[in-house]
This record gives structure tokens, sequence and C-alpha cells, in this order.
């Protein structure tokens, strides 16, 4: 058993990425992680060790049982365009995608979240238009086609309410 606590840990680890970008200008590469861990305990997703396409998966709700992949993304300039979430694994086995948006000092602002058909369908529009590589896609791009899970203002957002949002013109 560790003397620390994981949340003590991902806590520091923040700080720590956030001191080393401050100081470097360089990511330190731990926002995976930290994003892995926020969406886990912000949604009660089960961590997935295992390396067989998804992060997660839902462990009650109306999640249970989804298989999620996890990506995150560091913002640190809201106007410098053109990021990029990592290679999505098309060919493996997973039902959605949740994007974990974090701020310079890597605290999670927003979750996202976007279905297979969806991401698959965006991929493949890019990639004819773009000649982009299979499995990239942008941060605009995914947030214009998943729907808010989560953000730190309201916390879990009910997808009823969101849906009813969504519909007005």
């Amino acid at each position: 058993m560790s003397l620390y606590s994981v949340d003590k840990l991902i806590s520091e680890a923040r700080r720590i990425a956030a001191e080393y970008r401050r100081t470097t200008g360089k990511p330190l590469g731990i926002s995976a992680e930290i994003a892995r861990h926020d969406a886990c305990t912000l949604l009660e997703l089960e961590p997935h060790e295992d390396a067989t396409g998804y992060d997660a998966i839902g462990k009650k709700g109306e999640r249970e049982g989804i298989r999620f992949q996890i990506k995150g993304r560091a913002i640190f300039d809201e106007k410098k365009g053109g990021q990029r979430l990592g290679q999505i694994k098309t060919e493996q086995d997973w039902d959605k995608i949740l994007l974990v948006l974090m701020d310079e000092n890597f605290e999670t602002t927003e979750i996202f979240e976007a279905s297979r058909e969806s991401i698959l369908e965006s991929i493949d529009d890019a990639a004819s238009s773009n000649r982009q590589k299979r499995g990239i896609i942008s941060v605009a791009r995914f947030r214009r086609i998943a729907h808010l899970v989560w953000n730190s203002d309201e916390g879990l957002i009910d997808d009823e309410v969101w849906d009813n949002q969504a519909s007005h013109p």
C-alpha cells in the first residue's frame, strides 16, 4: 500500500506539470494520466488496465457498460488553433470517446463525449478532404461533434437538459 493517495499524487502532478511548462515552455507529458484520473473520478468510470483499445468502462447509470477511450488536452492559449487529440485507435473495441480539457494548471475545465459513429464519420470526412492521417482529429472538430457532459461550473451535466438546449435555435 502506498504512502500517498492517488488523488494527492495527481494533485502534485498537476502542480509539477504546470511549473515545468512555465519554466521550460515544454509540456511534461502527463496530461493523459491526469485526464484519465479526472474522467474516471468525475463521471464514475472504472479504469481499464488492459491495452485493448479503451481506457475505462462505465460503472453505473447511463454510462454503465460503455467502453471509453479517454483523450486529454491542456489548453494554454485559447486563441491558438490547430490543437489535435492523440491518435484514435479506430480499429479497436470502444464505444465512445471522452475529451478532457484542462487549463494551464492542468485542472479539468470541461469533458466532452462523442459516439464511435460520429468520431469515425468525422475522421473519414477529414481524411478524404485534408489527406490527414486516419485517427487524427482536432480539438475544435471534436467539440463540434460531441456534447458537453461535465464542466467546472456546473459539474455533471444531465443529457436531457443538454439535448433540450441543443434543440433551440
